[in-house]
């Protein structure tokens, strides 16, 4: 079972709102997950995220990979550092 650190999509039309989450990289965007490690708001300015930093790194540690999305959030919450 390969793991991903990926965003799933809720809010409303016109109005994305995002969960943070590990899940397997064969389950659906919106579908079954591990663990939610945060969420992300793109319509704030500035953008929020929160994320739980502890549990990102240790999930990495655990060879979860980050897509390119979630990558970029971790990398501006602090959780982990770019290269």
């Amino acid at each position: 079972m390969a793991l991903k650190i990926r965003l799933t999509r809720l809010g409303d039309k016109k109005a994305p709102f995002y969960r943070v989450v590990v899940a397997d990289s064969r389950a659906p965007r919106d579908g079954k997950f591990v663990e939610v490690l945060g969420t992300y708001n793109p319509l704030t300015n500035p953008a929020e995220i929160k994320i739980n930093n502890e549990k990102a790194v240790a999930w990495i540690k655990n060879g979860a990979q980050p897509t390119e999305t979630a990558k970029e959030l971790l990398i501006k919450s602090g959780a982990i550092e770019r290269k």
